[in-house]
């Protein structure tokens, strides 16, 4: 599991990172609204542990940004705002949960244990997009109703884009996820994948199913 915590303060980040460490967690600390919003360009996460007074501006307005960008990762907002009227703006926006500080670690990783079961069991089973379906249970892809053969690292790179629909997945992030080891961008077996499913999956004289980000990396259209 990937933990991203963006947190300003050196001491309890740190803090942090030791907890979440502890539970086999790999995780990530980025300090500032920019660092935060790279780190979750570049790879995806199990859980964010998001601060909102960052020295480079509000964690909720990262955070709606965030979801305006089709980020669904489950976020645990830590803050020293602790107000109702806080705790409701940032539910509205879209975080998962809300804990003041001062907090305790041992609730820190009880919610963070709880966003990860939550988020496991609400795992959908068949994903849809356009005319493309996806059952993951039967492990079977159609098209407009007709059956597509896929190999295994098709599947998962298919799946991969119908999670993600409309999200602009960086070559490190499906290196990842599909190879799990990003040293899989120095070669060309992403091109080579994605221009499988492209042959499989578009019609001639059709639009483009899945669009070329240059210089970033691939996006379900």
């Amino acid at each position: 599991m990937k933990i991203l915590i963006v947190e300003d303060e050196r001491k309890v980040g740190q803090f942090l990172e030791r907890a979440m460490a502890e539970q086999s967690y790999t995780v990530h600390v980025a300090r500032t609204c920019a660092q935060a919003h790279d780190a979750l360009a570049e790879s995806a996460f199990d859980v964010i542990i998001l601060d909102l007074g960052l020295p480079d501006g509000d964690g909720l307005d990262l955070l709606k940004a965030w979801r305006s960008a089709g980020h669904t990762e489950p976020v645990l907002i830590l803050s020293a705002r602790d107000a109702v009227a806080d705790r409701i703006r940032g539910l509205n926006l879209g975080a998962d949960d809300y804990l003041p500080k001062p907090f305790s670690v041992d609730e820190v990783v009880a919610r963070v244990r709880s966003l990860l079961r939550r988020q496991a069991g609400a795992k959908v089973t068949v994903l849809t997009h356009g005319g493309i379906r996806l059952d993951l249970l039967a492990r079977q892809a159609t098209l407009q109703g007709a059956a597509v053969e896929l190999t295994n690292r098709e599947f998962a790179l298919l799946e991969l884009f119908l999670l993600h629909a409309g999200r602009v997945l960086t070559r490190t992030m499906i290196a990842e996820k599909i190879w799990e080891s990003p040293y899989d961008v120095e070669t060309n077996l992403i091109d080579v994948y994605v221009r499988r499913l492209r042959r499989k999956l578009e019609r001639p004289g059709g639009p483009p199913l899945i669009r070329t980000v240059r210089g970033t990396g691939y996006q379900l259209a």
